[in-house]
């Protein structure tokens, strides 16, 4: 009787463990997927909350354009009046740049200077004997840096010295 007594105790306690185990295993897997279903969810926000930003960072733009805009409208209004219509386009030229200026765009200051691959794009190569090699003699694209990265290489025409003066 004993050792059926012992048998029938085992069983249950072997059980035990494997239904804890069970247990333990389905709390995971439960909490597995509310865990993904949360960052789903947290997806789906990041997803809307950049779109409505960019929607408004256009809001912005393009309000601040509006005055540029009304100066265009002005300037091309005086396009009979020659000299009229060159003030204005100066004066948008002018408004343009001071508006992206205040939001970070530089000019990169290339006429004269070392080449810089960081800044520059070579597009041309024109012998000198009388300059420095690699200095930029003439900027044939401007070049913008916005908060300090560069936007857009100056493509440029650089100077070398011919074969004959190495």
């Amino acid at each position: 009787m004993n050792k059926t007594t012992n048998e029938k105790d085992k069983k249950p306690a072997e059980n035990k463990p494997t239904d804890d185990k069970e247990k333990l295993l389905n709390e995971y897997k439960e909490h597995l997927q509310r865990l993904q279903a949360e960052f789903d969810n947290y997806r789906k926000r990041v997803e809307k909350e950049k779109e409505e930003f960019c929607k408004i960072a256009s809001h912005e733009i393009i309000y601040k354009l509006l005055g540029i805009l009304d100066s265009f409208e002005l300037a091309l209004q005086s396009k009979d009046k020659n000299q009229d219509f060159v003030k204005g386009i100066e004066l948008i030229y002018s408004q343009l740049y001071s508006m992206l200026e205040k939001d970070g765009l530089k000019k990169i200051e290339s006429l004269n200077k070392k080449f810089d691959a960081d800044y520059h794009e070579v597009l041309l190569i024109e012998e000198h004997n009388d300059m420095e090699e690699d200095i930029v003699i003439e900027e044939l694209q401007k070049g913008y840096m916005l908060n300090e990265k560069v936007l857009r290489h100056a493509k440029v025409k650089i100077s070398k010295k011919s074969k004959e003066e190495k």
